[in-house]
């Protein structure tokens, strides 16, 4: 792909509506980046470009593309507007008291889409996306737009790769196994991953009959179950995104599901954002533990002195 469709897969990956996916869309982010035809995506940069002289001039000088004047109107209510909802750009983010039509009106990329994009390429580009995704949400969902999205990736403990079905849940189950795990359950396994489309997609049967867990096809099961077998803690996840975090009923009816389990039970609620958690921090029980996506090293403990079970 060329320079121009690279952007514009970068647009559409990054949550924009398919009206922001176009190409005049797709050179505003190429300006914003400052990134000619033969640059890599890691060297983008942030800068600050007025419409005409900034963003205009970059795409007439690198890209071969002119535009006349009277489309400033179009950059600006057709593109840049959308990527300031998107959280995609700052609107005079070096003098935020410029009257609202000042000719030195000015854009900038955000610090999260910087980083975003940088990733591009790159094996860690899908990832980057669901962390920008958790913490701003995606354009296209903010417009209640009916689209075709794309399945949520997942890695595996084992290094294959799963595909998780569309869908906000989804996204914070992928990062709860890639994220959490690393950070907090190190060479743990993987026993179950639930999906909102398919409950099963991964179960290990065997190795929670192991721990002395049985289990009938009518519980339900948390969302996701990490065994760390060196130090014998199974941590039973509950993926939070609009309902349903570790209450105290949840709680209990998790002990007794597990009563048989001859490992230490930990018990995690993952929420994508600050945001989300706060919508439900006062329904989570006592003796529980809290992780949030968009802040992946650290914890918020329920427990008194215990963290992760640990006096």
């Amino acid at each position: 792909m060329g320079k121009i469709e690279e952007a514009q897969e970068v647009l559409k990956q990054m949550g924009l509506p398919r009206a922001q996916q176009n190409e005049i869309s797709a050179l505003t982010l190429l300006a914003l980046a400052g990134l000619p035809p033969d640059t890599s995506w890691r060297s983008a940069s942030k800068r600050s470009l007025t419409i005409s002289k900034g963003i205009m001039a970059f795409v007439k000088r690198h890209y071969d593309k002119a535009y006349a004047e009277n489309t400033r109107e179009t950059f600006r209510r057709q593109v840049l507007h959308q990527f300031i909802q998107a959280n995609l750009v700052h609107y005079n983010p070096d003098d935020p008291g410029l009257p609202t039509n000042s000719p030195r009106a000015h854009y900038a990329l955000t610090d999260d889409a910087l980083r975003t994009i940088r990733t591009y390429g790159t094996k860690g580009w899908l990832k980057a996306c669901r962390r920008f995704a958790r913490s701003h949400g995606a354009l296209v969902d903010k417009y209640g737009i009916k689209a075709a999205r794309p399945l949520v990736p997942v890695e595996l403990p084992d290094g294959t790769t799963r595909e998780l079905s569309p869908g906000p849940h989804n996204v914070v189950q992928a990062a709860v196994v890639e994220e959490f795990r690393s950070r907090f359950a190190p060479g743990s396994r993987l026993l179950y991953l639930g999906d909102t489309a398919k409950k099963d997609l991964h179960f290990d049967q065997k190795g929670l009959q192991d721990l002395g867990i049985q289990l009938s096809e009518h519980q339900k099961l948390p969302d996701v179950i990490l065994y760390d077998s060196a130090k014998k803690r199974l941590f039973l996840i509950e993926a939070v995104t609009s309902h349903g975090p570790m209450s105290p009923k949840r709680h209990m009816e998790l002990e007794e599901m597990f009563a048989g389990c001859r490992a230490k039970l930990i018990f995690v609620t993952a929420f994508p954002t600050f945001r989300e958690f706060r919508k439900h921090m006062l329904k989570i029980a006592w003796e529980t533990e809290v992780w949030i996506a968009e802040e992946p090293d650290h914890m918020i403990h329920y427990d008194g002195e215990k963290f992760l079970g640990v006096p």
